[in-house]
């Protein structure tokens, strides 16, 4: 059965996923991209989850080829795609690649050959039903900058003009939210209609190049924009994928406000976590008492992120702020959570330690931009 509340965007659902990777190679690279993908194919073939893939050619444009992928669930794929080891494995195609675009799909019903179609065989949990969503797509980057440069920083990414928010007739911007944590950021975008379209957008924009360049003699990891490789390499481990995304669906109220909890797992529990935070805020889309109206969970390794909209103030309900709602929730958070990256010792059962934790937790807010209609 669907949950209620409004999903948009969910990586839990238990579905098997394809994944579509369209390529544009240069003239005369072939050879050299056949050579680089049998390097890729047989060590994706051992990661966990992974059930098959296929390399296609384009019989229309010999320049244009597909990669497929079937995965067990999105969790894995995510765990691997955006892991060191996939950045270092794909490094040899970047030469041989004018363009490429990347696609993910929960495979909800299949046809096999003398058989019906069917549901896909999943989980108990699987989500078999079409999910609803608003035609927004979320994403966000995080990085980290030198320490002590966090208030030159800020000031940097809070004073620019923001793009126009229109780019083209089926893509716009709708809202940019800038939050630091310590010497890390974390800028989480919304976007009506193709996410790609609207990033490339961005970038192109003066401003914001020249932003991007006033913060670079600030950041923990070199990067030159100028050079695609670096660029491509940057953007890749920035990345921070939206796994989970649920709106209530009850009326929003007037004075929603905007918040980022920032959850640093311990080593090898940040999907485990994201998953716990996801399932507390579709409870949450169900409770007319929660203050938690919508909720984006971000992920990436062992960093997770939440970005909640909020009636009233975080410690007026500590608790559900957190998404701790519910017997045994807070001990399954502090088996999954980095305890001494958050300053909290002993239980999180305490009312002290919730305090403690939702403090370290609430990021500081940048920046809050949502387009005008």
């Amino acid at each position: 059965m669907a949950p209620s509340g409004r999903i948009s965007q969910s990586v839990f659902d238990g579905s098997r996923l394809r994944v579509i990777l369209l390529l544009d190679l240069y003239e005369g690279a072939q050879q050299q991209f056949l050579d680089a993908y049998e390097l890729m194919r047989k060590q994706v073939a051992s990661v966990p989850g992974h059930i098959s893939d296929q390399l296609c050619q384009s019989i229309e444009n010999p320049s244009q080829w597909l990669i497929t992928s079937e995965w067990e669930s999105a969790p894995p794929f995510l765990a691997w795609v955006n892991s060191e080891e996939h950045v270092e494995t794909v490094k040899p195609m970047h030469s041989c690649v004018r363009d490429t675009r990347s696609m993910r799909y929960s495979i909800l019903r299949e046809t096999s050959p003398g058989q019906p179609v069917s549901r896909t065989a999943a989980s108990a949990d699987a989500q078999v039903e079409p999910r609803v969503g608003d035609g927004v797509a979320r994403h966000a980057l995080t990085f980290t900058v030198k320490p002590g440069s966090e208030s030159k920083v800020a000031e940097i990414l809070a004073g620019y003009e923001s793009p126009q928010a229109q780019v083209d007739e089926t893509t716009r911007l709708r809202r940019t939210s800038l939050f630091m944590h310590g010497n890390r950021i974390v800028r989480a975008v919304e976007v009506e209609g193709d996410l790609l379209v609207a990033l490339r957008h961005v970038a192109r924009q003066p401003q914001v190049r020249a932003v991007e360049e006033a913060i670079n003699p600030y950041l923990e990891q070199d990067r030159d924009l100028t050079d695609p490789e670096s660029a491509r390499v940057f953007f890749t481990r920035a990345a921070l994928p939206a796994v989970h995304h649920v709106v209530s669906d009850r009326p929003a109220p007037a004075d929603l406000r905007r918040h980022a909890l920032y959850y640093p797992a311990k080593e090898g529990q940040g999907m485990a976590l994201a998953r716990l935070l996801s399932h507390q805020d579709r409870a949450a889309a169900d409770d007319p008492d929660n203050p938690v109206h919508s909720s984006t969970v971000f992920q990436r390794d062992d960093i997770v992120v939440r970005l909640v909209d909020v009636t009233g103030d975080l410690d007026l309900d500590p608790v559900a702020s957190l998404g701790l709602k519910g017997p045994g929730k807070a001990a399954e958070l502090e088996r999954l959570l980095d305890g001494a990256a958050v300053g909290v010792e002993g239980s999180l059962e305490t009312e002290r330690n919730i305090n403690r934790l939702l403090s370290h937790a609430d990021m500081l807010p940048v920046t809050d931009r949502s387009a005008h209609s």
